[in-house]
């Protein structure tokens, strides 16, 4: 029997330098309030934004993922970025899902303080035309609108303060990390020794 919904797809881009349980609240309530069929983490290789700060080894943030989302349906790493290499642009990535999945809709997930620079995002008319753009709330932050011609809502679920600079940053200081990430990720990086030096 065929589908009448069309698929939803949501898409989370970002360098997860390391992935948090910041991160995977924001995956399970998008997950919930969209009814998303599948959502894509989708690592950068290299922020357009933050040229002078390479994330750390693109192996390690994927395992990283991989050991998060350990056990989770309905998620999926998608390495393309990555794989393209230099500087990660969200519109390669959007034209990519809409050439393999026809017809579906598009959820982008963005961080309340990237929304309203949208537009100065590479070809925001056709990210725009792409995406509907689900903003991520800051905690204590008020709401962010969109700016024209984007198009979309805030998830209203599970902020959180916490941020992988804040993880990184508390890494090097030498201070605990265990309650911000997942079990099997702290225990990773702490064996890696990344951040530390």
């Amino acid at each position: 029997m065929a589908r009448e919904e069309p698929l939803k797809i949501g898409l989370f881009g970002g360098s997860f330098d390391p992935v948090h349980l910041g991160h995977l609240l924001v995956a399970q309530a998008a997950r919930e309030e969209l009814a998303l069929d599948r959502l894509s983490f989708i690592p950068a290789a290299q922020s357009p934004f933050k040229p002078a700060n390479p994330p750390a080894p693109d192996a390690l943030r994927v395992r990283w993922l991989r050991l998060a989302l350990a056990g989770w349906t309905g998620c999926e790493i998608d390495e393309q970025e990555l794989h393209r290499g230099g500087v990660s642009y969200t519109i390669d990535t959007l034209r990519d899902y809409a050439g393999r999945f026809p017809g579906a809709r598009l959820y982008y997930l963005i961080g309340a303080d990237n929304a309203a620079k949208l537009n100065e995002w590479r070809e925001p008319a056709e990210l725009a035309r792409l995406a509907e753009f689900i903003v991520i709330p800051r905690p204590g932050g008020g709401t962010v609108a969109l700016p024209p011609p984007f198009r979309g809502r805030p998830l209203r679920g599970f902020p959180i303060a916490i941020s992988s600079s804040e993880i990184r940053s508390r890494l090097r200081a030498g201070l605990p990390v265990r309650h911000l990430l997942p079990p099997a990720v702290a225990e990773s990086i702490l064996g890696e020794g990344q951040y530390i030096s």
